[in-house]
Formats: C-alpha cells, structure tokens, sequence
C-alpha cells in the first residue's frame, strides 16, 4: 500500500480526482485530441500536482495522460493506478529490468491512442501552459513537430548556472552535426508531434540516452516542419534530478549512432575506442615489466595481457555494455567468464608477440601485433558469452 503522506493521500474523493484529471462523461464521449507522455523515475510527490496543471492548461482539449514509470522505488506506479481506478484517462506503464528516457518514450508513444503526441518531464521544469499553443500548432497549422524551447525569444533557461547553460548550448551545436532541420533548442525534452512522423522515424529511432527529441529529429526520413514556441524552464519543486554523468556519455553515444550506425554499429565503435585504451594500458605494462622489474618478454607479455583484459572489462562493461552493465555477483561471473573465453586469444596474443619479437626484437611492434589479436577476438566472444542477456 501506498503511505499516506503520498501528495494529497489516496482517501481523496473520486470527485477530485475526476476534476484533477479532466474526466467527466462529457469528456468521454468526444474524440480523444492528445495523448501525453510522461516519463517517471521516483516521482510520486510530483503527479498530483502534474495533473492539477495539465487539467487547468488543457481546457477544451480531450486528452489522456500516459506514465512510463521505471520501476519507482517510491510508490510511483501505484499512485498513478489508484487514480487510474476512478480517472481511465490516466495510465502507466510499469518497466521491470530496463531504463533510459528514450526508450520510455516511445513505449508510452506506442501505448497511446491519440493522433497528436506530447512529452513532458514529470518534474514540472517544463511549462505545461505552453501545450496548447504547441498542440495547435501541429492539428490547426500543419506542423510535424511543436518544440517547447528555452533559446527561442520569449523562453530562458531560467536559473542555471553559467557553466550548465554553457554545456548546454555546446551540446545544442554538437547536435547540428546529425540534424536534418534548423532547431533552437534539439535538446528539449518537452515537444508536441504527428503520430505519422512517429511512425515514420520508428526504424531508425536509437532509444539511446535522454536526448529523444533529437533522435526523432534525425530519424526522419524527410525534412520535418517544425514550430518552436518559447517557454521559461522552472526549478523542479520536488525529487531528484536524474541529471549525471551518464548522460552526457549517452548523448555522445546518440552522436556516434547517428552519424556512424548506418556504417558499422555504435557498440562496435565504443569496443573499439576502449580497445585502443587498452593498447595504451598494454603497452605500458609491457615497458615497465622489460625495463623496470627486467622480466623475461614472454612473461612481461603475459602481464600485460592480463591486466588489459581486466582493464577492457570494466571499461567495456560501464561503456559499450552499459545497458548490459553487470552488477553484483553477475559482475564476477562475467569477469571470470571474460577471463575464461578469451583464454585462447591471449594465448595467441602472447605467441603472436614473441614471433615478431624474435624476428625483431622490437618490443613495442610484438605488443601491438599481440594486442590486436587479443582485441578481435575478444570483442567477438564478448558478445556471445559475458555480456549476451537471454
């Protein structure tokens, strides 16, 4: 059972909830407008208040509300049923095992029934009395796609600091490199658009990151028209932000998809890049075992190998697996397994290396030749047997 202390309680009238929530029998009857999205991570604090805005800012607008909820530890989910009990227009999903805000989306997009979808935070940062201007903008003037934007004349930032406002603004520019359209603001999370421009971009849609909007943007496969109405970001009232150092590593991910995954997969590329780190690691290795302790090359080699491989392991599993990312006691098991299967690669690391050494005798060129076959066939095993989830 959900706490009491949840918002307004859950012993509120039906009454209320119908009002909060813009049900009543004469909204039942008409033609469903605008279906919105609203991702949740522990927001419970958050949805009343949510609905008592959207229900003032949506006057005249049929619409249901659609949480995608990640499995709160809050409560998140079981609030949103009980008003659900009373209010059949509002609805969650609940996802068990997976995250990310991207893939949120689409799955309440997916869910939901009406011909015009809008996404907004749950967090109240975005400016809901915006919406009608946005929804009007796709169903009266032909837009594919309505931006709520913080850089458009009218909008702000709000209160950020220098420093996020400036990170902000790089990421706004990096975004140009992938983008089919001018857009102030690719990196908002608060839009209005077309079920069709939906459906269009869904095959190639990445479900990468936080970044939806730019990843429906580039997506498209043809150049969308896109109306921009300027709103000013609040402070969130209430709960955590889910702002960190992930994301940023998976707006770069979202990058590389974009301009490179039609040629060779993203995860391939992260493989790759932590690959090279461990040449780097290697080679280090290498040299300090021959010129500093004096081992002999075949065990320096050894060396080297070892700790490079269990270098490429948690990099690759906080990196190129990271929606794989193994934790716990699934955490040694796949290290053992690591180990285990790139066994005969490191064997042949080590042979391939000592070959050329002795031909050689170039310390540095034998590492390397060593290293590239440990990295092809690690990165082929890997995929099969660590980090393979059924």
């Amino acid at each position: 059972m959900i706490s009491h202390d949840h918002g307004k309680g859950l012993e509120q009238s039906t009454d209320h909830d119908a009002q909060t929530t813009g049900t009543s029998d004469a909204a039942l009857d008409r033609r469903l407008d605008l279906s919105i999205i609203i991702p949740t991570l522990n927001e419970v604090e958050n949805i009343r208040p949510l609905l008592d805005r959207l229900t003032d800012a949506l006057q005249g607008i049929v619409w249901e509300a659609i949480f995608v909820d990640d499995n709160s530890r809050d409560g998140t989910s079981d609030l949103i049923r009980e008003i659900g009990i009373t209010n059949p227009r509002i609805r969650v999903v609940q996802r068990v095992g997976r995250r990310g805000l991207s893939s949120a989306v689409v799955e309440g997009m997916l869910a939901a029934s009406a011909p015009i979808l809008a996404v907004i935070d749950a967090d109240m940062q975005h400016d809901e009395r915006a919406l009608p201007e946005m929804f009007r903008r796709v169903s009266e003037q032909g837009y594919d796609l309505a931006i709520g934007t913080r850089y458009a004349e009218g909008g702000s930032v709000g209160d950020w600091s220098e420093s996020r406002e400036r990170i902000s603004r790089f990421a706004t520019r990096l975004s140009a490199l992938v983008l089919k359209a001018d857009v102030k603001d690719p990196m908002s999370g608060f839009f209005v658009i077309s079920r069709p421009v939906l459906v269009d971009a869904l095959p190639r849609l990445s479900n990468i990151g936080f970044k939806v909007l730019m990843d429906l943007i580039a997506s498209s496969s043809r150049p969308l028209k896109i109306a921009e109405v300027p709103y000013v970001f609040r402070n969130r009232l209430a709960g955590e932000s889910k702002l960190d150092a992930r994301v940023a590593q998976e707006f770069v991910v979202l990058l590389l998809e974009k301009m490179f995954g039609r040629f060779v997969p993203v995860r391939f590329l992260l493989f790759a890049f932590v690959g090279g780190l461990g040449v780097f690691v290697h080679l280090s290795v290498l040299w300090l075992s021959l010129r500093g302790v004096h081992l002999e090359f075949r065990y320096s080699q050894a060396l080297a190998v070892f700790t490079a491989m269990t270098f490429n392991f948690f990099l690759n599993n906080n990196l190129t697996y990271r929606d794989m990312r193994l934790k716990g006691t699934a955490l040694i098991r796949g290290l053992l397994s690591f180990y285990a299967v790139c066994l005969i690669g490191a064997v042949g690391n080590i042979g391939v290396g000592e070959i050329i050494y002795n031909m050689d005798y170039r310390w540095w060129l034998a590492g390397l030749a060593g290293a590239v076959v440990g990295v092809v066939w690690n990165y082929a095993v890997s995929a099969v047997f660590t980090w393979n989830k059924k």
